[in-house]
């Protein structure tokens, strides 16, 4: 089905690829194949950024892992098309936690300027992303082992995440939301094939860039929410 025959565009908010994530198994090419094949307008390139990522790297300079951490970003950009967007996001850890967040409105020259970026906490970060237009989104808050961070401290929360292998409590996520009045946002989680196309958000119009997803977030969107298994 094509997502603009259906009263809008659908987007993969949470895509990992295996040229970067540890866990990704999927190769960037396959990947931009089966997200077009099963009708989406485009995808949001969520590869981890955090220690484990440039565990081989751990002497290199802040320039040297950025530029490794976008390459499943670029090798995904290069198949864009005019009918299918790609767009850059990351899921970021800070140093201290196993929690995650992913970072909408990102770009290459926001990370370049923060060397420093992992050594944040929470409440820092969302300072510096009300600043910089980002949105900030903690994921599946309520898997096993992870803190709920204080809503002052974040835009929303994930409360659909369609990855089959993990308990995501993604109604709790919901719930949660709704009581703080926090953003919404569904993802895939995708790392292998069997997450294909189980999250995701609806906009009524297409977006082209980061800046336009940041303003399309914040406004009306509908969630693509696949039963977990």
């Amino acid at each position: 089905m094509d997502s603009r025959k259906s009263g809008g565009f659908l987007y993969e908010m949470h895509l990992h690829t295996a040229e970067v994530s540890t866990c990704g198994r999927v190769p960037a090419e396959e990947a931009m194949r089966l997200y077009r094949q099963e009708g989406y307008a485009g995808v949001v390139v969520t590869d981890h950024l955090n220690d484990i990522t440039f565990g081989r790297m751990k002497h290199a300079s802040w320039r040297r892992k950025i530029a490794y951490f976008l390459r499943g970003y670029q090798l995904c950009k290069a198949l864009e098309t005019e009918r299918f967007t790609v767009l850059l996001g990351a899921e970021l850890r800070f140093r201290g936690s196993n929690n995650d967040y992913l970072i909408y409105g990102l770009t290459e020259e926001f990370l370049l300027r923060h060397p420093r970026l992992l050594d944040m906490d929470p409440e820092q970060f969302h300072r510096l992303a009300q600043g910089e237009g980002l949105v900030f989104i903690q994921a599946h808050p309520f898997r096993n082992g992870l803190t709920v961070v204080d809503p002052r401290y974040l835009d929303g929360v994930e409360t659909h995440n369609g990855n089959p292998r993990h308990d995501s409590r993604n109604e709790i996520a919901k719930a949660w939301a709704q009581k703080f009045g926090l953003l919404q946002t569904s993802g895939s989680d995708f790392h292998q094939r069997e997450d294909l196309a189980r999250g995701g958000i609806t906009f009524p119009q297409p977006v082209h860039t980061v800046q336009e997803l940041s303003l399309a977030l914040r406004g009306p969107h509908t969630l693509k929410e696949t039963e977990e298994h």
